[in-house]
């Protein structure tokens, strides 16, 4: 854990001690990238707001060299600043202050996923109107430029392209791609499709991925 508030740090860690994690705290972010890059972690969460090295440039050299899971901490919720973290490379993010409980399921979700041995359909390839998706070597291009997701990015990327068509709503999206069953109170969903969209365009993607009013999003080539 990264974080910049001693007494945030100090009440979180006891919390997730007592959940049976194993805690390694850093008060700055350059003693905190040096921690992260000498040491094999299972997940980093980082305040946005640090001494000595910002949380967003600190998100942006881990991911340089490692995909260890990242959960941003920021009391900054505007979509643009979490779309900065989302693009240094981040898997997710929660706004302050935040309730304890949401924050155990947002590790979780992220340890999950880190773990899971996709067995399924794993070995598959995805086309769709320029976009290939490489389930196995986890590599996704438009046309046949090689574009860079996260983990995050990737797996709302591959859900969508299993079945062109069809239509996702936000608490569908919450389910098959963070694993969570319930309302996170958050625009996560809509900050994720926004960004994978800006994404797919810059390397010229054709506009595939569509907001079906109130109903969710698709996608489909019209």
């Amino acid at each position: 854990m990264i974080e910049d508030d001693s007494q945030v740090c100090s009440i979180v860690k006891k919390g997730l001690e007592e959940e049976g994690f194993s805690i390694t705290i850093a008060m700055d972010g350059e003693s905190g990238l040096a921690m992260a890059l000498d040491r094999p972690f299972d997940l980093i969460i980082l305040d946005i707001m640090l001494p000595r090295m910002a949380g967003l440039e600190v998100c942006g050299k881990i991911r340089e060299v490692s995909n260890i899971p990242i959960l941003l901490l920021t009391a900054l919720g505007t979509a643009e600043n979490v779309a900065e973290g989302l693009n240094r490379g981040a898997d997710d993010y929660l706004v302050k202050p935040f309730k304890f409980i949401e924050l155990i399921a947002r590790i979780n979700s992220l340890l999950r996923r880190a773990g899971q041995n996709s067995e399924e359909d794993r070995s598959e390839i995805y086309r769709f109107a320029g976009v290939v998706l490489n389930n196995t070597s986890k590599i996704v291009t438009v046309n046949d430029q090689e574009v860079a997701l996260t983990s995050t990015e990737f797996r709302l990327l591959l859900l969508l392209m299993k079945m062109p068509n069809k239509v996702y709503s936000r608490q569908e999206i919450l389910e098959r791609v963070w694993e969570v069953n319930f309302d996170l109170g958050t625009n996560v969903v809509d900050v994720y499709i926004n960004y994978l969209r800006k994404k797919l365009d810059k390397h010229g993607s054709p506009k595939i991925i569509h907001t079906v009013v109130g109903m969710g999003y698709v996608m489909r080539e019209k």
